[in-house]
């Protein structure tokens, strides 16, 4: 008898119960998942973009990835992004993540994926945040541009992962909803004065570690003087900045190929320079010691975001869940495993 392949659907409810409290543990796991891509030992293709002619702000992502290693885990992450939702209380994004066996190619999980997107996104963040600032003093001021789940989720690993200012800044579109991400703050334990900025323009000013978690989809920060003190920009939304700004800072990305492209503002910086000579590294280089950024420039951080983190996050939260005897498996999700039916024997 041939061994029947399980497979179990893992809730946000699991996920989120999974990973609360874990935010160093996810960093290390993160970090473990960028060394195996820095090494060769991942296959992360393109994203695959579903737009919508009748929908034009509304998209659907498929990431399909490889992480070998200890990891050892396929998968696509399916992600959609909805910005309309928010105006009827839904979050913009949800998503979905299918976990593959490498051995057998059969799918073993599904769990929910927009928990564990912003998991990943922050933990990265939070990872880039500690290596960019080894050899220096650690920036005192943050500023927080976008005010939503994602800035959340960014907020509580750095927060986890030791991080303490003097002073918080927080600017969106949307003066209620910074505002209301201030209560959030004050109420989750921050303790450093949390001001809500009119524009962006005085946060970038009186800030020198600048979160960027907006829903831009184009450049809308153009003067490079509002860098002259040179901060550290985690550039997570990745369209915020001018090709000006780029092309005069420090520029270190997850992956070259991924993040030059679909309009990034480094992939703008590239089209309006001609070359790529302002990208100075990976993380990857950052953390193994072949790069080391200029410290007389701004610094810019832009992750595309890579489906192997997905993968490596999910797999993590999948061998939690099966280690606490709680993973639900759905009976019979294989049915046809024989080749030719139900086998019958012949009279001889």
């Amino acid at each position: 008898m041939k061994p029947t392949p399980a497979f179990s659907v893992i809730s946000g409810a699991q996920v989120h119960g999974a990973l609360a409290g874990r935010e160093k543990q996810i960093v290390e796991v993160v970090e473990e998942a960028y060394r195996h891509h820095g090494a060769g030992r991942t296959v992360n293709p393109p994203s695959y973009f579903l737009r919508f002619p009748d929908r034009p702000d509304a998209r659907i992502i498929a990431l399909p990835a490889s992480c070998g290693g200890d990891i050892g885990v396929d998968g696509i992450k399916w992600i959609s992004s909805f910005p309309a939702n928010i105006r009827s209380g839904l979050p913009r994004a949800s998503a979905a993540l299918l976990l593959n066996d490498p051995a057998t190619g059969y799918p073993f999980a599904c769990m929910e994926g927009s928990i564990i997107s912003a998991v990943r996104t922050a933990a990265s963040a939070a990872l880039a945040a500690d290596w960019l600032t080894r050899g220096r003093a650690r920036p005192p001021r943050l500023g927080i541009v976008g005010a939503g789940l994602i800035a959340r989720y960014l907020h509580t690993f750095l927060a986890a992962t030791g991080w303490e200012f003097e002073q918080v800044g927080v600017h969106d579109l949307r003066t209620e909803y910074a505002r209301d991400f201030r209560t959030y703050l004050e109420q989750s334990g921050e303790r450093a004065p949390v001001t809500v900025h009119e524009n962006p323009e005085d946060l970038l000013r009186s800030c020198d570690l600048v979160l960027f978690a907006t829903v831009a989809a184009t450049p809308h920060i153009t003067d490079p003087e509002l860098f002259a003190h040179r901060p550290l920009v985690l550039h997570i939304s990745l369209r915020d900045l001018a090709p000006e700004i780029i092309l005069r800072s420090a520029n270190i990305v997850d992956d070259i190929e991924h993040c030059l492209k679909a309009d990034t503002s480094v992939h703008l910086a590239e089209q309006r320079s001609g070359n790529r000579k302002f990208i100075d590294g990976t993380l990857h280089d950052v953390m193994t010691g072949t790069v080391r950024p200029d410290p007389s420039a701004p610094l810019v951080f832009s992750p595309f975001g890579l489906g192997v983190l997905d993968l490596a996050v999910g797999k993590h939260v999948h061998d939690l869940v099966r280690d606490a005897g709680e993973l639900r498996v759905v009976e019979d999700f294989f049915y046809e495993l024989d080749r030719y039916g139900e086998r019958h024997t012949t009279a001889g």
